[in-house]
């Protein structure tokens, strides 16, 4: 299921939303940093060096749904909803639409990506290797 999300909402979505529900939102990336939710660059490793990150990003990419889930496994915690943010907002789509039926929490497809931030003037911070960079 796939919901256009008010920017709003997406402060409030932790309390409101059921779990296997995909949703797609735009919001600010200010917003992005300090909604209670946990923000996944799904980027390959190169990605993050070309372009930067959020600062708050867990920094896994979306290779195979089985292999990120399991990756993704020991960041979840109940009932905290999951943002995909990539490139221009094409990956976030089709990976969100994969996992969010085997997931317990909302899936937040975080749409036009890295690319729509930075044309709304974000800059974004140089990866670390504490946040899960290989490369960096």
């Amino acid at each position: 299921m796939l919901r256009l999300l008010p920017v709003l909402a997406l402060l409030t979505l932790a309390q409101t939303a059921t779990a296997q529900q995909r949703y797609f939102a735009e919001p600010p990336a200010e917003q992005i940093k300090s909604a209670p939710m946990l923000v996944v660059d799904i980027r390959q490793p190169q990605e993050w060096v070309e372009t930067g990150v959020l600062p708050n990003a867990l920094l896994l990419p979306f290779n195979s749904p089985e292999q990120f889930l399991a990756d993704l496994a020991p960041h979840l915690e109940p009932g905290q909803p999951v943002a995909l943010i990539c490139r221009t907002g094409n990956r976030t789509a089709r990976a969100a639409q994969l996992i969010a039926p085997a997931l317990d929490v909302p899936v937040i497809d975080l749409g036009g990506g890295m690319f729509r931030l930075m044309g709304a003037g974000y800059q974004p911070e140089r990866p670390t290797r504490a946040r899960g960079c290989t490369i960096c």
